[in-house]
């Protein structure tokens, strides 16, 4: 299993960082660069408690479905998404938010596992975890450009 940790700070509150963050809009916005797209589920507005999404992009040359839910929510702190349908053996994305002086702590835990064996493993270590980093460096990047304007 690989995970990745990342920790932003946003200069907004804690309300409106949570509220971006679970933003269909805001997602397919910093996707741009895959053409990711909501196509099923909750495709506009924030998703919510025990609701789907299901994304097409285009991700190494393939466009690819990833279908998620949002498995645990509590309001402003944390939530978590998992992905039900999709090309890995398991995925599961934590989103953190702790508010300090006006600023936010986002924490996002992604783990996930690859699968054909060895080589998914291989993969994974030589391109797939480098790309999902920087997919949510840029996600995250977005997300605090939009909140710090609000």
């Amino acid at each position: 299993m690989t995970t990745i940790h990342l920790v932003t700070q946003v200069n907004a509150s804690k309300k409106i960082t949570f509220d971006t963050a679970r933003d269909i809009g805001l997602h397919q916005k910093s996707a741009a660069t895959s053409n990711e797209k909501a196509i099923a589920g909750i495709t506009s507005g924030l998703i919510k408690y025990n609701e789907t999404v299901t994304w097409r992009g285009k991700h190494f040359g393939f466009y690819l479905t990833h279908k998620s839910r949002i498995t645990k929510m509590e309001l402003y702190d944390y939530f978590r998404d998992e992905m039900e349908e999709g090309k890995f053996k398991s995925f599961r994305h934590q989103h953190f938010f702790e508010e300090k002086n006006g600023i936010t702590i986002m924490k996002d835990h992604l783990q996930y596992e690859t699968p054909y064996g060895i080589f998914g493993k291989l993969f994974d270590i030589l391109f797939l975890k480098k790309h999902l980093t920087h997919f949510l460096l840029e996600r995250n990047k977005i997300l605090k450009e939009v909140s710090e304007f609000d």
